[in-house]
């Protein structure tokens, strides 16, 4: 059985804020999957924010780049979403993606949360 489960969010973050969100993977070869974080505002459509791939490319949402970093952990089967400078409109539930030709899987969510 496949699991991603997400943990980082639930709390309130100023603006200008950081927060590391976390997702471990089990019940899948998780060294070739792509990673991915997306993330769903409120009322708005869910939009890929990072990804990185088995050799360790990432790629950015141009909202999120040079605030968010993705990372993986091959030994730890984790994948994380470090966000620095947190904005309003980050505010999103945020979810956790393993993507393997046509394999897919999605965690359940995390919310996140950005206001003074």
């Amino acid at each position: 059985q496949v699991q991603l489960v997400e943990s980082g969010g639930g709390g309130l973050v100023q603006p200008g804020g950081s927060l590391k969100l976390s997702c471990v993977a089990s019940g899948i070869i998780f060294t070739v999957y792509s990673m991915q974080w997306y993330r769903q505002p409120t009322g708005k459509l869910r939009e890929l924010v990072a990804s990185i791939h088995p050799n360790l490319a990432t790629e950015y949402a141009d909202s999120v780049k040079g605030r968010f970093t993705i990372s993986r952990d091959n030994d730890q089967n984790a994948v994380y979403l470090q966000m620095d400078n947190l904005r309003p409109e980050d505010a999103a539930v945020y979810y956790c993606n393993a993507n393997f030709l046509q394999s897919n899987f999605w965690g359940q969510g995390t919310q996140v949360t950005v206001a003074s």
